[in-house]
């Protein structure tokens, strides 16, 4: 026997209206704190859920460069909000979700997109794998694996407690691929990948289906840290951009607005029954076997 539908409806019983884009991946009336939201990529996020019609909080450490942000994107006609905080220190991550709560009442999605690499935690030039000190390692460790822990406990509790939310963490390519020189990155890239899968099915089993933890993991893009590695002074491509540009079947660097896609649908009811995935954004670069 087959389903019966109402006119104008689909088999699930939603309208047609209802599944439209513009509804679908919309992010009106939700609120987003995005970490590391000074920086190019998550500074890129943070613009696209803006735009999508979310309310976002800019977390960093530098009050001035998180007000910086907001206020482009307010210029633009979003909404935002600075809010200086560390993502290594609990305590402030709790003073930032008490102001964040106060001015808007909710929490609905995480972007932890702080992180990055060290040069100390790197096997490049006379230093080998022998000589990374436990202390580089640990650093670059802590600020991409504890830096995605922590926010996602504190603002995590508070989409617990509404019993909704979407937390999406920022992987890389180096969680996936062998890529030479970045040791202390890649296993912290690693373990994220790990703790996205974990903490999907922790918050779904224990607060219900509102709960969702999913990962982009970037291709390769310039940024500050990485510029030098990948381009010349003259903006050709070094030996090493050429090798990655040489892996990557679309044949060039990502543009940081190219995240927004894949942040605005894990973001949105769209993907409410999507947990658990690591999503990549890199041109092909995972799927390219370099023969």
């Amino acid at each position: 026997m087959t389903q019966q539908t109402n006119p104008g409806q689909t088999p699930t019983g939603q309208t047609l209206a209802a599944l439209a884009p513009d509804r679908l991946f919309s992010l009106q009336g939700k609120v987003a704190v995005v970490t590391g939201g000074t920086g190019v990529l998550g500074g890129a996020i943070a613009h696209g859920l803006a735009a999508a019609g979310a309310q976002v909080a800019i977390l960093g450490r530098r009050a001035n460069l998180a007000a910086e942000v907001a206020e482009g994107i307010n210029a633009a006609g979003g909404a935002a909000m600075p809010l200086p905080g560390d993502v290594l220190d609990k305590d402030q991550l709790a003073s930032a979700r008490a102001a964040l709560l106060a001015r808007w009442g909710r929490v609905d999605i995480l972007i932890n997109a702080a992180g990055g690499n060290m040069p100390d935690a790197t096997v490049v030039g006379d230093r080998t794998f022998f000589d990374v000190s436990q202390e580089a390692f640990e650093r670059v460790v802590s600020l991409n694996l504890t830096g995605t822990v922590l926010p996602s406990q504190v603002f995590g509790q508070a989409m617990a407690e509404q019993g909704s939310g979407s937390i999406i963490n920022i992987s890389s390519m180096a969680s996936q691929r062998t890529l030479t020189r970045v040791v202390g990155y890649a296993a912290a890239k690693a373990a994220i990948d790990n703790f996205t899968r974990w903490l999907a099915v922790d918050l779904a089993l224990k607060y219900g289906p509102g709960l969702r933890v999913n990962a982009i993991a970037p291709g390769f893009f310039i940024g500050e840290q990485n510029r030098d590695f990948l381009l010349n002074p003259d903006a050709t491509l070094t030996a090493r951009g050429q090798s990655i540009v040489d892996h990557t079947p679309m044949k060039r660097f990502g543009e940081p607005d190219e995240l927004i896609g894949a942040a605005v649908w894990l973001a949105s009811d769209a993907a409410r029954f999507v947990t658990g995935i690591v999503v990549p954004v890199d041109g092909g670069f995972s799927a390219f076997g370099g023969v």
